[in-house]
């Protein structure tokens, strides 16, 4: 998507950045007899599985150490929400965080009080936990590592702001002006938020505390982005009791499908063609739908395992006609809401509180406690204008090409790690090693999880985090052997 214009109420004062090479690593190491620590930066769903996976294939005297800036260890992100309606939106018997394991998540699920089935819906596709559910899930096994060995997997509440080579490893300077050595990292920042600066009226960020709450109950808000985080945010404002109207936007108006009952399809062997061009393998796929007689919930799920394949196969033009042309249609069949959700939102629908427009943003001007937003519709040669109180982005992950983090940008100043073809996130090898600004494979450090997704495209979902998880463990553990 295009970037967003931005606010015309003020432009904020630049501020140099500062040099990451400025921090010597002085005393980053302690000479200790102790074995150096093993780096995990970012506690979320992919730096929990990775330190879980870490702490079964390294031997126990090597230290684990889980860095995370916002303190929420396990659930992340993605699991914080204390919403009872935010609900997974895939099946508990897929969400399992453990390959060997494959019901590891939905026995656990089975365990829990009569009194917290609220937060469990049952449908014919299977049953969906709500998120802050699967989030204590993940904290609840966070917590039993910790307590297995007192002292080896340590949890630091603080902001890795810059990763630098050092002797026999790497010096992670953190936000608080400390610096700590660890002989390997792992890099599992997950999402990017979006780029932008928040203000009264408009929101870059969606998860936020307090993008949703002081809403007034007669003006539209605005939500730019028609997909899962869209869904969230507008059951959420319904829940709080505001009269609506949520007016969501994109480019092409889609929501996401709902999950129902598919039959499973056979594997599908795609030629050469197909698997180098974006348009014969859409017309395939449209062939093996009408084969199973409009079941494309059974072919979407029959090529899940081959999606990462798919990309890599095709040509970088190819990927790039994709990601303009067909990823709305790919996302909005493959990600798709809950029964219960898919429900409250056609509900939604039919009463007017949620109303989807086709457009985009032209701009964006704030008046005091208003904002009026011009845009232009679908295939319309003159623009229309919307005062809403509000402005939400969810337009979904930002490309790592316009991020302001840190983190990322001081790796890519240092040459310690470079972009990947389409600046969707960084660049690593088959086997997950960040590659340098020469192409070159970074002794002890890794990524995985949704920074790699222009690498493999198929890299944000449990089935594909918790492969990595394993991956990048054993490599990490043959590594330090």
């Amino acid at each position: 998507m295009a970037a967003l214009p931005r606010p015309r109420k003020r432009r904020p004062e630049r501020r140099a950045r500062p040099d990451p090479r400025a921090r010597p690593v002085g005393n980053a190491r302690a000479v200790t007899g102790e074995a150096a620590p093993v780096a995990v930066i970012g506690a979320g769903f992919s730096g929990t599985l990775v330190a879980l996976q870490l702490a079964r294939h390294l031997p126990p005297h090597r230290p684990i150490l889980l860095c995370e800036r916002s303190g929420a260890f396990g659930p992340g992100l993605a699991y914080t929400s204390g919403h009872p309606d935010h609900l997974l939106n895939v099946r508990a018997a897929n969400m399992s965080p453990f390959p060997e394991a494959p019901s590891h998540f939905q026995d656990w699920l089975d365990r829990q009080p009569a009194g917290e089935a609220g937060q469990r819906h049952l449908a014919a596709p299977g049953s969906f936990a709500s998120r802050a559910l699967y989030g204590r899930y993940l904290g609840e096994l966070l917590e039993a590592e910790v307590a297995a060995c007192p002292g080896r997997l340590q949890r630091i509440h603080a902001q890795v702001t810059c990763l630098r080579p050092a002797e026999g490893g790497f010096a992670l300077d953190f936000a608080d002006g400390s610096t700590r050595f660890a002989t390997a990292c792992v890099l599992a920042i997950g999402n990017l938020p979006a780029a932008g600066t928040c203000t009264p009226l408009v929101r870059y960020d969606p998860w936020a505390t307090t993008t949703t709450t002081g809403l007034r109950p007669d003006i539209p808000v605005l939500i730019i982005g028609t997909g899962l985080t869209m869904i969230d945010l507008a059951v959420e404002i319904f829940a709080r009791g505001v009269p609506g109207p949520v007016v969501a936007l994109s480019r092409h108006g889609l929501l996401p499908h709902a999950h129902a009952p598919a039959p499973a399809c056979p594997p599908i062997a795609f030629s050469d063609t197909e698997r180098r061009s974006a348009l014969a393998l859409l017309t395939r796929l449209r062939a093996e739908v009408a084969a199973q007689d409009g079941n494309w919930r059974g072919v979407v799920d029959a090529i899940r395992p081959m999606t990462q394949t798919l990309w890599q196969d095709m040509p970088l033009p190819e990927r790039t006609r994709f990601l303009r042309h067909l990823r709305t249609f790919w996302d909005i069949h493959r990600h798709r809401m809950a029964p219960s959700v898919a429900a409250m939102v056609e509900s939604m629908r039919q009463s007017g509180f949620l109303q989807v427009l086709r457009g985009r943003v032209l701009d964006i001007a704030e008046d005091g406690e208003l904002a009026e937003v011009s845009w232009q519709p679908r295939r319309a040669a003159t623009s229309r204008s919307l005062i809403v109180q509000r402005v939400i982005v969810a337009t979904g992950v930002e490309k790592a090409v316009r991020t302001s983090d840190r983190l990322l940008r001081g790796l890519l100043d240092l040459g310690v790690a470079r972009l990947d073809v389409l600046g969707m996130g960084l660049d690593v090898t088959a086997e997950l090693r960040l590659l340098n600004a020469r192409g070159r494979p970074v002794d002890g450090l890794w990524a995985l999880g949704p920074i790699v997704r222009g690498v493999f495209w198929e890299c944000t979902a449990v089935p594909d985090i918790r492969a990595q998880a394993v991956q990048v463990a054993r490599a990490v553990a043959e590594t330090l052997e």
